[in-house]
């Protein structure tokens, strides 16, 4: 192996080696209230990854429309699935419970530093004020 070679395949691992993974629990109820995930924040950076925990049942993680970076690709686990995705676009991530989302069960995710945090017209009512409780305390 060429020194190039090798420099590059250890700039590879320390990047690697780096990322972190957060995670985050799905609940149908905790202490914090019905539909809810446990963060219901992160600001993470990029290549970190998010595991998404269904502590309870009936519940995934997808992105929502119009709430993620336009170079990233949505995601939307199954009902009950352990799931783990990694982030490298920069911005802002909307996440929902596909069959909760009416019902407010939402997070954000921030990935690589302040972002615009604009809600899309568009939401359910009990979703914009979830997301509006969560950007307040931020």
């Amino acid at each position: 192996m060429t020194l190039l070679h090798t420099t590059f395949a250890l700039c590879i691992c320390a990047t690697s080696a780096l990322a972190e993974t957060h995670e985050v629990k799905m609940f149908t109820r905790s202490e914090r209230g019905p539909m809810i995930y446990e963060p219901d924040f992160l600001a993470i950076a990029p290549g970190d990854s998010v595991r998404f925990v269904p502590t309870q049942p009936s519940h995934n993680a997808a992105t929502i429309d119009g709430m993620i970076p336009p170079a990233a690709t949505p995601f939307k686990s199954q009902i009950n699935e352990d799931f783990t995705v990694t982030l490298t676009e920069p911005g802002l991530y909307g996440i929902k419970c596909s069959p909760h989302y009416a019902m407010g069960m939402v997070m954000l995710i921030e990935v690589g530093g302040q972002t615009d945090r604009t809600l899309p017209n568009d939401l359910p009512n009990r979703a914009r004020q979830r997301f509006e409780t969560i950007l307040g305390t931020q």
